[in-house]
């Protein structure tokens, strides 16, 4: 099974970077994208993110043989019926989502006789739109795929390797499994974010100016993740609500442990959680997850 032709569905961030990794990387293999922003689509075209962008999801998929959804998690049933009737009977589908628990029965239910192989590709950032999409984004990343139990073993292996001619190590694990890991690692995160910089601007005697004016290095990484897509982030916390509530009671029960350790004045207790957090710091560094230069490669070292 080959992917030669490759139609991408929404065109922001993810779409966008896709489309330029494919280019960059791939150039052999054929392009399309839709986006329903008529706005997306031009700026789209302009950036040449795909070969052709299309004016209709039915055009953009009708030959291809792997359609990537990147659409917010709402929107996925919504796009996969909309393409249903133009959609080549043996293509792949796949998506980008970061919830997968669920999603693969929605699309096999819109999307009969295809084969649906749900993927995520653990890379991003704040930014949004068919402005914010680089080539390099996925380099070194991991791309999770969940398939179903009766997946066709030569489409995973496809989309495998058309991940991997992206840049990405590719990781296999169940759907359920998949959304517990990531409320650990991105949601409850993004939701801390967005908690804390909520309640910084609430608060009554402290201006937002000062907030603002005095934001420290801490803060200022809370903003920047805070920043990030809001419908998507809306949906990813709707549809992965059960991992989501379960991995938020863990937190909220070593908060309280933390609040605890410093109203009795523990600092041993303190002292090994940091110590602890600080090892987990050193690892994802040496596993090439992230910078290690100081102030996070920053260039503005304000």
């Amino acid at each position: 099974m080959r992917i030669e032709k490759v139609a991408i569905v929404g065109l922001g961030l993810l779409g966008g970077s896709i489309g330029l990794a494919v280019k960059e990387r791939a150039p052999g293999t054929t392009t399309t994208g839709f986006d329903t922003d008529a706005d997306v689509r031009a700026k789209a075209a302009e950036r040449g993110l795909v070969g052709t962008v299309c004016s209709s999801i039915g055009e953009a998929v009708s030959d291809a043989d792997l359609v990537i959804l990147c659409v917010p998690m709402g929107a996925m049933e919504e796009a996969a019926r909309a393409m249903a009737s133009s959609l080549p009977l043996n293509a792949i589908v796949s998506d980008v989502g970061s919830s997968k628990s669920g999603l693969e029965k929605t699309l096999s239910s819109a999307l009969p006789g295809r084969h649906i192989i749900p993927a995520h590709p653990v890379a991003g950032t704040e930014q949004s739109g068919p402005e914010a999409g680089f080539a390099s984004l996925f380099t070194n990343r991991w791309c999770i795929l969940t398939p179903p139990e009766n997946a066709d073993s030569r489409a995973v292996d496809a989309l495998s390797e058309f991940w991997k001619d992206l840049g990405a190590r590719i990781e296999i694990m169940d759907a359920e499994h998949h959304d517990l890991v990531l409320a650990v690692t991105s949601h409850i995160p993004h939701l801390i974010a967005f908690t804390i910089v909520g309640t910084a601007s609430d608060l009554e005697d402290v201006t937002q100016s000062e907030v603002i004016k005095y934001s420290a290095g801490g803060f200022r990484d809370f903003t920047r993740i805070a920043a990030s897509d809001p419908v998507m982030w809306r949906d990813v916390f709707l549809s992965n609500k059960s991992a989501v509530l379960e991995m938020l009671g863990r937190f909220t029960e070593d908060l309280t442990a933390l609040q605890r350790a410093i109203r009795s004045g523990d600092g041993e207790t303190l002292h090994d959680l940091f110590s602890r957090t600080r090892a987990i710091r050193k690892q994802v560094i040496e596993q090439g997850q992230d910078d290690d230069r100081p102030d996070f490669g920053r260039e503005d070292h304000v």
